[in-house]
């Protein structure tokens, strides 16, 4: 356990040989009980306050006061002006302790601290002893004789706890580029390859994050009408398209899952083999669409046009609409052959001419829907429900 000699701020009598415990508050009050005041903080000889027990050393000299600022004892006869040109020489003598004045904010540490991991560093050069003081001039202090560091103290701390126990620790707000910056500023050359594996790293994650709605009204603003706009293999998860005009877009492989589409025109679009799966497209238009095999597990569909006035017709075979909600869809002329409607809900659809021949229609309902010269042979109709039919199913229809 380490033990400190603490006096009074100001005078360098009547000092008292204290334990250092479990923390800096523990500390203080026992300098409470020892001084007869409200300790509050701690201060080195050369003014750096001690905001950590962790810093402390054994045998430190410390001054003690009940929140007023530091004292200097001794031959100092008043603060050290601001523009002085050098700082003090080094001595044999001389503290461990240095306290840094970077970007405004104070830091105290040890020399042996600044030099033992990165002993050819500006900071460790800044600090070291040598004969005729240090090695490397120091920059000017301020009037707490602090040596003052023109730079960013967001991100200088992260590399001075790094110097102290050898791991880049740094709050999830802080922009590792910048502290990068400051560690090739200070010439500590073990944390930059570090670093730039976290920079790295953080790009490709953000390579593969959804586009948002901006990122896609970015793309058609800035694409001529004369170009195909492509979006094949892109993320669009969770992305709200509601309302936009996307006619003529290749979305062959991209993900659109639970993406919100809501009223949007998707006319003559690319979906081939596409995720759309549980995405909100209620009122949609999508005349002419190319779905071949896409996922529409549990899509909602609700009241969307698929019916081309000038005759191309919507191809949407092999695809999953298992679960799916296409009630009150105007589906005339759609090619469902082979797809999946497992308990799918086709109340009161349009889906005259629909060809529906080898689709899976269990549990389906189509309740209300027009089939007329729908072609449903081959067609798995386990359960499905035919109430309420606009015109009567002939046997020619569903058997081959």
């Amino acid at each position: 356990m380490k033990r400190v000699i603490i006096f009074k701020n100001g005078t360098d009598v009547d000092g008292k040989v204290i334990l250092v415990t479990h923390s800096l508050e523990e500390l203080l009050n026992t300098a409470s009980t020892k001084f007869g005041i409200v300790a509050k903080r701690l201060f080195t000889p050369q003014g750096g306050e001690i905001d950590d027990h962790k810093l402390l050393r054994d045998d430190d000299i410390l001054y003690v006061s009940a929140g007023e600022g530091f004292i200097p004892v001794g031959p100092i006869s008043g603060p050290v002006k601001t523009n002085e040109l050098s700082p003090p020489k080094a001595s044999k003598g001389l503290s461990d302790w240095v306290t840094l004045n970077v970007g405004g904010k104070y830091f105290t540490t040890s020399r042996s601290t600044l030099s033992t991991k990165e002993p050819n560093s500006m900071l460790a050069r800044m600090f070291a002893e040598s004969d005729s003081g240090f090695n490397m001039t120091p920059s000017n202090v301020d009037s707490n004789g602090a040596y003052l560091i023109d730079r960013s103290s967001t991100y200088f701390e992260p590399i001075l706890n790094y110097l102290r126990n050898g791991q880049l620790i740094y709050d999830t707000n802080v922009n590792p580029e910048g502290i990068l910056e400051e560690a090739r500023f200070f010439g500590v050359e073990s944390l930059v390859p570090q670093l730039e594996n976290i920079i790295q790293s953080s790009q490709r994650s953000r390579d593969n994050l959804p586009l948002t709605r901006r990122d896609v009204i970015n793309a058609l603003i800035q694409s001529p009408l004369t170009s195909d706009l492509r979006f094949q293999g892109v993320n669009l998860a969770g992305s709200d398209l509601s309302r936009l005009d996307l006619r003529n877009i290749n979305f062959k492989f991209a993900c659109l899952h639970g993406c919100r589409m809501v009223g949007a025109n998707l006319s003559w679009c690319s979906l081939e083999r596409a995720d759309l799966s549980h995405a909100q497209m209620e009122g949609a238009q999508l005349l002419g669409v190319k779905m071949l095999c896409a996922n529409l597990e549990g899509a909602n569909l609700r009241g969307c046009n698929f019916e081309d006035p000038n005759g191309s017709r919507t191809n949407m075979e092999g695809v999953n609409l298992k679960g799916a909600n296409l009630e009150g869809s105007n589906m005339s002329g759609v090619n469902l052959r082979v797809s999946t409607l497992k308990n799918a809900n086709l109340q009161n659809c349009d889906l005259r001419a629909a060809v529906l021949a080898g689709a899976d229609l269990e549990n389906c309902n189509l309740s209300g829907s027009d089939l007329h010269e729908a072609n449903l042979r081959g067609a798995n109709l386990k359960d499905a429900a035919f109430e309420l039919m606009l015109t009567p199913l002939h046997m020619s229809q569903t058997i081959r």
